[in-house]
């Protein structure tokens, strides 16, 4: 525990009670979680195999894993549990599947495949946004724990009781299926822990100490998964802070933290206010903002680092007048700082800001990366892989079925599905079984029943692969003998878009390799965990990125663009009243920055053809002027920043000339 601060030490010792952490941003609350677990496990308290540490993403429990394998050598750490919620529940639902209803080998839908299910329950001809609007009000009662009988008796208006009828004949399209989709793998756990006391006592068992990332972030039933768990002694360690909720929309509830107080009246609280990220000039902003939000344990941020420049304020004519400003000064920045593209980062409310900070960029020829395309599992070959592995663990998927069945296109049309379809459920048998009846075949047309009978043979003998070879080999086979790789073929114009989307077909397999998963259903289903917003490297680029998918990042030079009210804070959060979490958001953002922050701001926006007049967000006035440089307020300042621009330039254009 060497190098630990007094606070930080205090919260690794704590082991006897409910603990929760209040760690504000920078303050080195990863370390904290890391030695807590090195604590437990050397100290003898509680062994690897009865720890288990809960975060939010695949790619934050990977990097705590490798933290925690650095910090305690050998096998000591063997056991050790170190995953998100929903992989924890996952794990929970293999081992009790069956006091659930489910059969070994259930099938986990992803967001495409329940919009389908519910797009197909819905009368014929609803729009997307209906379809949407139920999707996510039957995610939000999963997200508060409810069953559908709960969420019709919650219901107060007709629409969500319009939505509760339909999640009930929803889950039985999945049970039907022998499928859950992602928001079941926290509610079904959590059913079956507060509904079956020898469950809840042998997961006890199972799990002796819990801690939790991002505490902040949990919604309702993942609260109760928590509490469940931790049973009334409260062996847990909770790690959050109130003033980086920003996840509301998606269901988080930061008054969890509170509810903690509530339920576990021993609660010891330990708060982290020393930071180890930011100039003190930024964190006194950062503190005066969030200042203005009501809190139930107020915490002072502060660092024993150097005050740091000014926070820059600009105000810019228009968009492309603010991108122009960002994209020179990064330039210029770059230049004088010695800097790597990578240290820069531009951060806005919506990613539709983005297209005139791509622009304006290009033009400078500074290379960038922008956070949010489309993720790994939505590219369609992808897509189109996992529905053939899916069905070779689940032949009861029928979602699957469908896909596989098109990918690659065969002589099984719209008509032969529906036809095939109605055989299925008339039979009781899920289509792909119903595929392998030669009674059935012979009731559709004979091309159309050839190419089913193709298609269960390829199939056939890829479930016979499952059973004999190596994940990876599996993914790999498949891909070649489905048909895959010879429909990419077809479909590419060209040789170099061929190799592109055959190395995603490549990179798939390769997910596979390693010893850490076996059987084609878990491998499926740990495959569906993966994080869609867990990204890879994006090398020496400039960052574009949402304030949201900041979280947790840190960079040398932070631009905050569209800092005007409307935008930061948004139209909707002014107008329902929802302010506390936007400007949570801007103190996310301010503190990204290490060593400088730019906040701009534009006059004008043109909308529908019309100039409208914008106004600065609110925000900035609740930032305390001492600590920011406005354009135009200081003029001693903005002489010396010119001339130190035009003395940058010119050593550039001398390099340039080689003089």
């Amino acid at each position: 525990m060497h190098g630990l601060n007094p606070p930080q030490r205090q919260a690794v010792l704590h082991t006897e009670g409910p603990l929760l952490v209040l760690a504000g941003a920078g303050s080195g609350k990863t370390r904290v979680i890391v030695e807590k677990i090195a604590h437990l496990i050397t100290s003898g308290r509680m062994p690897a195999k009865r720890i288990a540490a809960i975060t939010f993403t695949n790619k934050s429990a990977r990097e705590m894993r490798e933290r925690v394998a650095r910090r305690i050598k050998g096998d000591a750490a063997e056991g050790l549990l170190v995953c998100t919620f929903h992989a924890l529940g996952l794990r929970m639902l293999q081992v009790d599947h069956a006091k659930l209803g489910l059969k070994r080998g259930f099938s986990i839908f992803d967001g495409d495949d329940s919009a389908a299910q519910v797009k197909d329950l819905l009368p014929p001809g609803s729009k997307p946004d209906a379809v949407d609007a139920m999707r996510n009000l039957i995610s939000r009662a999963k997200n508060a724990g409810l069953s559908p009988q709960q969420a019709a008796a919650a219901a107060v208006s007709v629409r969500e009781h319009e939505a509760a009828a339909l999640y009930a004949r929803y889950q039985q399209r999945l049970a039907t299926f022998n499928a859950v989709d992602f928001d079941d793998l926290i509610r079904l756990p959590v059913q079956l822990l507060e509904s079956d006391a020898d469950c809840v006592a042998a997961w006890r068992e199972r799990i002796g100490y819990l801690l939790v990332d991002e505490c902040q972030d949990t919604n309702d039933a993942q609260y109760r998964l928590l509490k469940a768990i931790a049973g009334p002694a409260g062996a847990f360690t909770c790690v959050g802070d109130d003033d980086q909720s920003i996840y509301a929309w998606r269901g988080a509830n930061p008054d969890n933290l509170l509810q903690l107080g509530s339920d576990y009246p021993a609660l010891k609280i330990v708060k982290l206010e020393q930071n180890y990220r930011c100039s003190n000039r930024v964190l006194r902003a950062a503190n005066a903002l969030i200042a203005h939000n009501p809190h139930e344990h107020p915490k002072t941020l502060w660092s024993d680092q150097a005050d740091g420049e000014r926070i820059r304020v600009w105000e810019c004519r228009d968009h492309a007048h603010e991108a122009e400003k960002v994209a020179s000064e990064i330039q210029f920045t770059s230049q004088l700082r010695s800097a790597a593209w990578s240290d820069f980062c531009v951060l806005f409310r919506g990613n539709f800001q983005s297209r005139a900070l791509e622009k304006a960029l290009q033009l400078l020829r500074v290379p960038y990366h922008l956070s949010g395309g489309t993720a790994f599992l939505d590219r369609g070959e992808v897509k189109d892989a996992m529905a053939w592995l899916r069905l070779i663990a689940n032949p009861d998927d029928d979602a699957a079925f469908l896909r596989a069945v098109q990918s690659p296109k065969r002589e099984v049309g719209a008509t032969t599905l529906a036809k095939l379809a109605e055989m299925a459920q008339h039979a009781q048998l899920p289509m792909a079984r119903a595929a392998e009846s030669i009674a059935v075949l012979k009731q559709l047309a004979p091309r159309a029943a050839n190419a089913l009978g193709g298609f269960v043979d390829v199939l056939r003998g890829l479930r016979n692969d499952a059973e004999r070879l190596p994940p990876a080999e599996l993914v790999r086979r498949l891909n070649e003998r489905s048909g895959l790789l010879a429909m990419l073929r077809a479909q590419c114009k060209d040789e170099a878009t061929f190799q592109r989307r055959r190395s995603n077909l490549d990179e798939l397999a390769d997910w596979f390799d390693g010893p850490r998963t076996s059987g084609a259903g878990e491998l499926a289903a740990a495959l569906a965990l993966l994080s869609h917003a867990d990204k890879g490297d994006a090398g020496n680029q400039v960052r574009l990125m949402s304030l949201h998918a900041a979280k947790g990042l840190e960079f040398r030079y932070v631009f905050i663009v569209g800092v005007e009210d409307g935008v930061l804070p948004h139209e909707a959060s002014i107008d329902e009243g929802r302010i506390d979490e936007e400007r949570r958001l801007l103190y996310v953002g301010i503190t990204r920055a290490k060593e400088q922050l730019w906040l701009s701001h534009a006059r004008e926006a043109q909308k529908w053809g019309d100039r409208l007049r914008l106004q600065p967000s609110r925000f900035i006035d609740e930032l305390p002027a001492a600590e920011l440089q406005r354009d135009g307020a200081d003029p001693v300042a903005d002489a010396e920043r010119k001339q130190e621009r035009a003395t940058a330039g010119f050593a550039a254009i001398k390099a340039l000339l080689g003089s």
